[in-house]
């Protein structure tokens, strides 16, 4: 499964949703001016690259489901 380039991509997908998610909790741990001006920008990308990965993990379930 780890040769399969499609499961590769998902991976990355998921691997950059917790990316911006962890960037968006630690500028809301950290407060100030980063959290003002940057919070919803980030949880918007967030939401935006989530529904990329769902998507994305949908698409790899059926194609090897043989859908």
């Amino acid at each position: 499964m780890l040769q399969d380039p499609l499961f590769i991509i998902v991976g990355i997908a998921c691997l950059i949703v917790l990316g911006i998610l962890l960037t968006g909790v630690g500028g809301f741990a950290k407060g100030g001016d980063f959290n003002k001006k940057h919070a919803n920008k980030i949880m918007r990308w967030r939401i935006y690259a989530q529904a990329i990965a769902i998507v994305l993990i949908l698409i790899f379930v059926l194609v090897r489901r043989g859908g």
